[in-house]
């Protein structure tokens, strides 16, 4: 598994680990020194950069501890003398393992539902003559985001799950442009786009209250700021938590910083203008743009279309989602890492 170093002091190390960030931006909010950057995470979370969600500010940070004892997921160790401190003043290790009981009949209904592919479900024949089954579930607790789904889709109440986190969701539908950013990224099948019938009317997106923890990666995510997630508490009883839950409770989402910029290939582009529409940022600012009345605005704040050719107006707008990337079918606009 991948690491890198943040910092060493003495004999204490920062230790960052992307494959267990779930981009929540909980280590920002508490960082004391403002060291932790988060990137520009729709990019990095759709694989259309080759960059860490997280990164660090050069010599800012005292290594402290503060991101590691609030990270819910452990992609932060404090290291000492080169072994991973582990107690109940760290989230992660605070939090009670998600359990399965004897009561588990091996159905598999969890391993199929699980958000990070973190169960394991395996059952056979009974070999004591019987017509009964025996198997075996098991959960990798590394990789457990304890977001509760399996408990929620077993049929015998066989597990139990205690979330890191609780607190409240919203979107605001007048800015939501469905760019499907926040579902790219949440870490726990909480978001979804919802279909419908002919005629039917529903939300842009929709939440799963039951599949959160409210860790606020779809909010720190979203290009044009329509999401709002606030912890109200920390759940699990984490040692010393209040001076944490000062710095986290009712506090918004962090601002991600924008690590990417656009660079287009004219002579590649096809003019269609399929970015210039599906952009959530041009989309915002007009929605007959979003609509597909792509000839009939003269005005776009990112991208538009000049002499049959890709554009791009400002790069201080774009806020790194990559929706106008994914869309493009010859590859003319992509994303890069900024040089520093």
């Amino acid at each position: 598994m991948n690491e890198s170093v943040f910092q060493t002091k003495e004999d204490k190390q920062l230790v960052y680990i992307p494959d267990k960030c779930i981009v929540c931006g909980t280590c920002v909010m508490v960082c004391p020194k403002d060291s932790l950057v988060i990137g520009s995470v729709g990019a990095v979370a759709r694989g259309l950069v080759d960059e860490a969600f997280l990164n660090s500010t050069p010599d800012t940070c005292i290594v402290c501890g503060m991101c590691a004892k609030v990270c819910p997921t452990g992609a932060r160790e404090i290291r000492q003398a080169g072994k991973t401190v582990k107690d109940e003043m760290y989230l992660h290790y605070a939090i009670k393992p998600t359990t399965v009981n004897d009561d588990c009949m091996h159905c598999g209904l969890c391993e199929q539902v699980c958000p990070q592919g973190c169960i394991d479900a395996k059952q056979w024949l009974a070999n004591d003559g019987t017509t009964g089954m025996d198997g075996k579930t098991t959960i990798n607790q590394e990789c457990c985001v304890h977001c509760g789904w399996c408990a929620d889709v077993c049929p015998v109440d066989a597990i139990t799950v205690e979330k890191p986190f609780a607190g409240e969701w919203k979107v605001d539908e007048d800015t939501c442009q469905t760019c499907r950013t926040c579902i790219d990224i949440c870490p726990c099948d909480a978001v979804f786009a919802r279909k419908w019938d002919a005629g039917e009317r529903v939300e842009k997106v929709t939440h799963r209250p039951d599949a959160c923890i409210y860790c606020g990666a779809c909010a720190v995510a979203c290009p044009v700021d329509s999401i709002t997630v606030t912890k109200s508490a920390i759940v699990p009883e984490m040692a010393k938590k209040s001076p944490f839950e000062k710095k986290l409770v009712n506090i918004p989402t962090p601002e991600p910083t924008r690590t990417t910029k656009l660079v287009t290939d004219e002579d590649m582009c096809l003019g269609c203008g399929n970015c210039v529409i599906v952009c959530p940022v041009n989309a915002l600012s007009d929605p007959y743009l979003a609509s597909g009345h792509l000839n009939e605005l003269d005005s776009k704040p990112l991208l538009e279309i000049v002499n049959g050719t890709i554009k791009v107006l400002d790069q201080e707008q774009c806020n790194g989602c990559g929706t106008c990337a994914m869309i493009c079918p010859v590859d003319a606009i992509k994303l890069e890492i900024k040089e520093v």
